[in-house]
């Protein structure tokens, strides 16, 4: 399964990849991180120290992945993937190292010319994390294109509801099968109620929504890896949304056969 982890700036989308590709190593799965942004985290949060995570190797701009490419996908895996303490490999797709060194469109192609090839020789579950924002939806071809199921990650607010909404939107356009929502950063029973309201009334699939966690926002700050104890309300959760997406994922195949 492909998942593309989006969402509005803030609402906590690495947080969320790294604590999902976590969950689904932990159950003796073969787990795939892409990291998308331009300023890089994901390998923090699974568990790479500062100067790993500053020379992970770059995916090459523009590079085509399979039998017509220039680049199979032994060589991507051998030359661009790095091991993680979370039992994840990860690959990083964009690096910004100067200032006025263009966009990143090249990168983006790059990764859905990835998520296009047969994974499964590498990954149960590829999990990409995404830059914030919609846009990465409206490229020519769509950065995620290839995914089977898109994760959108919300806040209990309305600027983060009406982004997921608007989100929705586009990924049907690009003809991707599933999406869903999440809440983060679920303070109390209040923050649930409004989330629960906001999608209701935006007409967005809400699947969990995972509670404030003071340990992870002890990491976050301090960028360590980012963990939870397994049987923290956040851990039981984050397995209930790896069973909700296991269930959509194999409904969805199965209507499509």
């Amino acid at each position: 399964m492909k998942i593309g982890v989006v969402g509005k700036g803030g609402v906590g989308k690495t947080t969320v990849s790294s604590l999902l590709a976590r969950t689904y190593a932990g159950r003796g799965l073969r787990v795939v991180a892409v990291d998308t942004d331009s300023n890089p985290n994901l390998g923090f949060s699974l568990g790479l120290d500062v100067a790993a995570t500053e020379s992970l190797p770059v995916l090459p701009r523009r590079l085509v992945v399979g039998g017509a490419g220039d680049c199979t996908l032994d060589e991507v895996f051998s030359r661009y993937g790095t091991p993680t303490p979370a039992g994840v490999t990860v690959l990083s797709a964009l690096r910004i190292e100067a200032a006025g060194a263009g966009c990143t469109c090249g990168g983006h192609s790059t990764v859905r010319s990835l998520l296009g090839e047969a994974l499964e020789t590498y990954a149960d579950i590829t999990i990409v994390d995404m830059e914030a924002g919609i846009e990465h939806l409206s490229r020519s071809g769509g950065t995620l294109a290839y995914a089977d199921v898109l994760v959108i990650v919300m806040e209990p607010t309305l600027k983060a509801v009406v982004t997921a909404a608007r989100t929705i939107s586009l990924a049907a356009d690009l003809g991707i099968a599933d999406s869903v929502g999440i809440g983060n950063k679920i303070f109390d029973e209040a923050d649930r109620v409004t989330l629960e309201s906001l999608c209701a009334e935006y007409e967005i699939p809400l699947v969990a929504a995972l509670p404030r966690d003071g340990a992870i926002v002890d990491a976050d700050r301090l960028g360590r890896p980012v963990t939870m104890a397994s049987a923290s309300a956040l851990a039981v959760e984050l397995e209930r949304l790896c069973d909700v997406l296991d269930n959509r994922h194999l409904a969805t195949r199965a209507g499509a056969r």
